[in-house]
């Protein structure tokens, strides 16, 4: 129930060529504590909710819990989120023994992309595409809770 991943900007469209599967996601939190968020997710046509816990210093791994909840008992716990509902289509993307999970972000953070990939221990190596740009694991302000409060468009 460790989550380990790393997060890089995208800077290109390529991955769309790349990918095997596109999936349109909103989500909301319910809870957006720094020890703790609590988030409700619609994915295609199944419902989540995931709590995670603090990650590490370095940004790498935290507690992460996830179970799948009917999707007509997600959207209406989307009804009592905070304010900042998040709206993206994730393309999946594999890359050597890895799946990428790129997210186009719609809404208040159109123009965001990003790429995440998860790993099975935080010295894991991984083949990096070309269209990986800037990392920006651990960087607080790119992680979908603060994008529900701070939303792209309002950074300068």
């Amino acid at each position: 129930m460790i989550e380990i991943e790393r997060k890089f900007l995208v800077n290109s469209s390529k991955y769309k060529e790349e990918a095997f599967k596109q999936t349109e996601i909103i989500q909301g939190f319910l809870n957006t504590h720094k020890e703790r968020t609590v988030r409700v997710r619609v994915k295609g046509s199944k419902g989540f909710l995931t709590v995670k816990g603090k990650s590490t210093s370095d940004g790498l791994s935290r507690f992460e819990w996830e179970k799948e909840i009917p999707v007509e008992e997600a959207r209406s716990l989307l009804k009592l989120s905070e304010e900042g509902v998040i709206d993206k289509i994730r393309y999946e993307v594999k890359i050597g023994a890895h799946v990428y999970e790129v997210d186009e972000f719609f809404g208040d953070n159109e123009g965001l992309i990003v790429a995440e990939v998860e790993l099975n221990s935080e010295n894991e190596t991984f083949s990096k595409p070309d269209w990986l740009a800037k990392e920006v694991t651990g960087e607080v302000k790119y992680y979908n809770s603060q994008l529900s409060k701070a939303p792209y468009s309002t950074w300068s």
